[in-house]
């Protein structure tokens, strides 16, 4: 038995932020963004839903593909900006997309959350009761950021992202490799949309939630010491030095960090698939865009790492073969 990734595809908006946009309502500029970050632009939807981003990517997995609607079994999206808490934004999918015989639901572990829906994912379909799945991460972060929060707020972006993967009976068309999921439970280093329980009883009562934040000096040592162990500790378990990586695709947090993880396992910046300079941070999707970017690019690699962290703090990697 074995899954493999039968196509991959990315939407971006089309409206496009830069620096200097931002500048113009915070007090931030060009040239700390660059130097803080390596970001240069971002995308923002308008008019766009987190449900809209992640249709459009299912329509172009399918036409790719070249199925039908009717022939998808399962839907999971990984978001933390859904449309709404219920219905989940893959049901909203489902539904646009009439794929009508798949059951759909979210996962949300933040920027962590592309292999996590992945790797729960490819279970389903090595089980072979489920054929064809598309897993597909959408964010549209602007719409829970404060913009008077120049620590967080010249870091996101939107868009969405995502691949379609199929059971097989042939061993030699496995892509998936090997996991490792983590999760060390803290809800202060990185929160979004919290609600407050009811205190009383009363008709002015309505529910509201807060705006993203994120700790940045205890996420980027998160990332510098945790995240560089678990990398090279999963790899000792697959009998794997860095070296042998072909292709690196982290969470596209910012340059910086990728720079950092890159001097970690003493690694060449060549060896990673990187879009957020020109896209910003798109929490899930960062990783299944630079993964559709380097699939496009025709990129071949015995061994492709993903590994991705977030809120939660989850975090976790996969190891696959893109020959």
């Amino acid at each position: 038995m074995a899954v493999k990734i039968v196509t991959s595809a990315g939407y971006l908006p089309e409206k496009i932020i830069t620096n200097d946009d931002l500048a113009k309502i915070m007090d931030t500029s060009d040239e700390w963004i660059q130097s803080h970050t390596g970001i240069k632009t971002r995308y923002y939807a308008i008019g766009e839903n987190t449900s809209d981003m992640a249709s459009k990517v299912a329509q172009k997995l399918i036409k790719q593909a070249n199925i039908t609607p009717e022939m998808v079994d399962l839907i999971i999206v990984s978001t933390i900006s859904p449309d709404a808490i219920t219905p989940s934004t893959a049901a909203l999918v489902q539904k646009k997309t009439g794929c009508i015989n798949a059951f759909a639901y979210d996962i949300s572990a933040a920027c962590a959350g592309f292999v996590f829906a992945l790797a729960t994912a490819e279970k389903f379909v090595r089980t072979g009761m489920y054929h064809r799945a598309l897993v597909i991460s959408a964010e549209a972060n602007s719409k829970m950021m404060d913009f008077t929060d120049r620590t967080s707020a010249v870091f996101f972006g939107d868009g969405a992202a995502g691949v379609l993967i199929e059971y097989s009976t042939d061993e030699s068309e496995n892509n998936f490799l090997a996991e490792e999921l983590h999760t060390e439970g803290n809800a202060d280093v990185i929160h979004s949309g919290r609600i407050e329980p009811l205190k009383e009883v009363k008709a002015e009562n309505y529910p509201h939630v807060d705006a993203f934040y994120q700790n940045g000096r205890a996420v980027y040592n998160f990332v510098t010491t945790e995240i560089t162990a678990h990398i090279k500790q999963f790899l000792q378990r697959q009998k794997l030095k860095a070296s042998d990586l072909d292709l690196v695709i982290v969470h596209q947090a910012n340059l910086r960090l990728i720079e950092a993880i890159a001097q970690s396992l003493e690694l060449s910046l060549d060896k990673f698939q990187i879009n957020v300079e020109t896209a910003g941070n798109t929490s899930s999707v960062g990783i299944p865009l630079a993964l559709s970017q380097a699939m496009a690019q025709g990129k071949k690699a015995q061994h492709c790492l993903l590994t991705g962290f977030g809120a939660g703090l989850s975090y976790g990697s996969l190891l696959l073969s893109l020959d």
